[in-house]
């Protein structure tokens, strides 16, 4: 658990977090390796069988079967501690990777092969990700949480910077199987620093059946205000998220006909602009002003992506990536910041397994969207993209709560039959 002493919020204070350090290691080692696959699998499509729509299938198997199986992820993760199944995603994802490229090689992966290999590694990815975000409240005092949700939103953006670029030029250089393999060395990497990593208990409201347990996940985050209304707009908004990953690569193969190393130039550029956002928000003391610095970006998405409907060249992508990593930082932040405050501890495994994927799962039926439509108009794709930040900034508007609600009467309490264990 955290040191109970109340330490003065500045980044240098969560050095002397115990422990801390170590699974900031291997969270940054994994989220490189997922940036660099992110980009690969996309133009492993896109290149090695030609097609944008199964750019879009990929894209969307890698993340939604893991999504619907998230309630039962975050029980698992209240129930039976987090560090163990952080590493056991990442075992999981180096071997697929491994058996993808190995496949490949040997000329036999079909494209629905491909499809049903990348579907099953994506079932234990909720365990790393939403395990390592509900393990940084339980690690770090609240005064810091601004300071390491700044951290873990720049380790998403410093890995886009490394991983992007990095995963596109590997695969032009040394061939799409080369680049597989070297993804899941990083993924053995990661599980091999959180081996030993502290993984701190808490009460946890449980029934002692694993089914209804990640039901009552999924009630309390529908019950709960502030994690619904997150839910219903961010997910609007990643819609358009997903389309931008299908239509940037294909604007710069195939529009623009530049080398598939400019695409990860791109989302690194991207990633480079959120870090400066990032780490400069994350010194600000965001209580009480989380929503209006969710709204904004959501607002000024609408334009970045808009902008790619300007038939200018690389300039419209260039300016679309830039200033979309600007506005990231303090929404990603704010949002980190009020579910931590709007959450009960003893639901925070299944609360934020479910809030996260809920949030993301516009992206995979945004690239989906985006994979079966390019080809027909980009310029058609693009203009789903600009309604859907419309609608999610509005949405934000109309169900964001105005002020904080005290957990127990925003929330769900804990049900009839349930017990606390540590």
């Amino acid at each position: 658990m955290a040191e109970p002493v109340t330490p003065a919020p500045s980044y240098r204070a969560l050095l002397a977090v115990p422990s801390l350090g170590r699974v900031l290691l291997g969270m940054q080692i994994a989220r490189i390796a997922q940036s660099m696959v992110s980009i690969v699998v996309i133009l492993f499509a896109l290149q090695r069988y030609n097609s944008a729509p199964l750019a879009g299938i990929v894209a969307f198997a890698s993340i939604t079967p893991g999504m619907l199986v998230s309630p039962i992820a975050g029980a698992l993760l209240d129930r039976h501690g987090r560090v163990r199944l952080i590493i056991l995603d990442y075992a999981v994802a180096s071997t697929s990777l491994l058996v993808v490229a190995a496949l490949s090689f040997a000329g036999a992966l079909p494209a629905w092969l491909l499809v049903t290999i990348v579907s099953v590694a994506s079932l234990t990815g909720p365990l790393s990700s939403s395990g390592l975000r509900s393990l940084f409240p339980l690690l770090v005092p609240e005064p810091l949480w601004e300071r390491v949700n700044a951290v873990d939103s720049n380790g998403w953006v410093l890995a886009t910077v490394v991983g992007a670029p990095f995963g596109a030029v590997f695969a032009q250089v040394l061939g799409f199987e080369v680049a597989l393999g070297i993804i899941a060395i990083g993924y053995v990497m990661a599980a091999s620093v959180m081996i030993g990593a502290p993984d701190p208990r808490t009460d946890v409201a449980s029934t002692g059946n694993l089914l209804r347990d990640a039901w009552l996940g999924l009630v309390y985050t529908w019950h709960n205000r502030t994690l619904r209304a997150l839910a219903i707009s961010l997910s609007t908004l990643n819609l358009s998220g997903g389309v931008v990953e299908i239509v940037v690569p294909v604007l710069i193969l195939r529009r623009l006909e530049m080398s598939q190393d400019v695409v990860g130039y791109m989302f690194g550029l991207m990633g480079a602009f959120g870090v400066i956002s990032a780490f400069a928000c994350g010194r600000l003391r965001t209580e009480g002003r989380e929503r209006q610095l969710i709204l904004l970006p959501s607002v000024c998405f609408i334009g970045t992506t808009a902008i790619l409907l300007w038939p200018a060249g690389l300039l419209p992508i260039v300016l679309c990536m830039a200033i979309s990593g600007l506005v990231n930082g303090p929404l990603d932040i704010a949002m980190f910041t009020l579910r931590q405050r709007r959450t009960d501890p003893a639901w925070m495994g299944r609360a934020f397994t479910v809030s996260m994927n809920l949030n993301f799962s516009g992206f995979p039926i945004g690239a989906a969207i985006a994979g079966a439509t390019v080809n027909l108009s980009v310029e058609a794709t693009v203009a789903f993209g600009v309604l859907a930040t419309v609608a999610a900034a509005l949405l934000g508007y109309l169900l964001i709560p105005r002020s904080d609600e005290a957990v127990t009467g925003d929330g769900l309490p804990v049900p009839d039959g349930a017990s606390a264990s540590g």
